[in-house]
């Protein structure tokens, strides 16, 4: 059995945002405990040590990542699409932006207010003439936290895999997940 070193500790630790008192209260010992761990300054009984890493385990499981909010099926439309077939599709899927994505990468977004600012006589332009800069993009990895703070910015937030787009996350998967 290979045991947790002090840095494995502190890192899954902050992987997961909790602070020393709280993962101290989730394994019922001292936050000073925590930190003597955390800093090498002592080794602690094995019954403490499980206690902490069935604590962080607890943790983890309760982290919602971005694989566990995303929608696998990401409605696109790609750069040479005429603007006409980007607002049809919004209008079909009731969206009011749209990613826009080449060879399975993101590299712009089209919303109803891009189409409306550029102007009349726009829907023969293919989507790339009118186009605003792409939605930013997470690992599947990626916390709500920090999902969620993106989005105080963003429309949606693209899930990638390889560089590829594997998913889409709006702010309403964010609230549907909450309720």
């Amino acid at each position: 059995m290979e045991l947790p070193t002090p840095e494995d500790l502190r890192e899954r630790r902050n992987a997961v945002g909790l602070t020393q008192s709280a993962l101290a209260e989730r394994a019922e010992v001292s936050q000073p405990l925590i930190a003597r761990v955390e800093n090498d300054d002592v080794d602690p009984r094995l019954s403490t040590l499980r206690r902490i890493v069935e604590a962080l385990d607890e943790a983890e499981g309760e982290v919602v990542r971005a694989a566990d909010l995303m929608h696998e099926e990401v409605v696109h439309v790609s750069p040479d699409d005429s603007v006409t077939d980007a607002v049809e599709l919004m209008d079909e899927e009731a969206y009011s932006q749209l990613p826009v994505i080449q060879n399975g990468v993101p590299v712009g977004s089209i919303s109803q207010s891009d189409v409306v600012h550029a102007g009349e006589n726009v829907g023969d332009l293919p989507v790339a003439e009118v186009m605003s800069e792409s939605f930013p993009t997470v690992g599947a990895d990626a916390t709500v936290d920090e999902i969620r703070n993106l989005l105080d910015h963003y429309k949606a937030v693209i899930v990638t895999e390889g560089g590829e787009a594997a998913g889409i996350i709006t702010e309403a998967d964010i609230a549907s997940h909450l309720s």
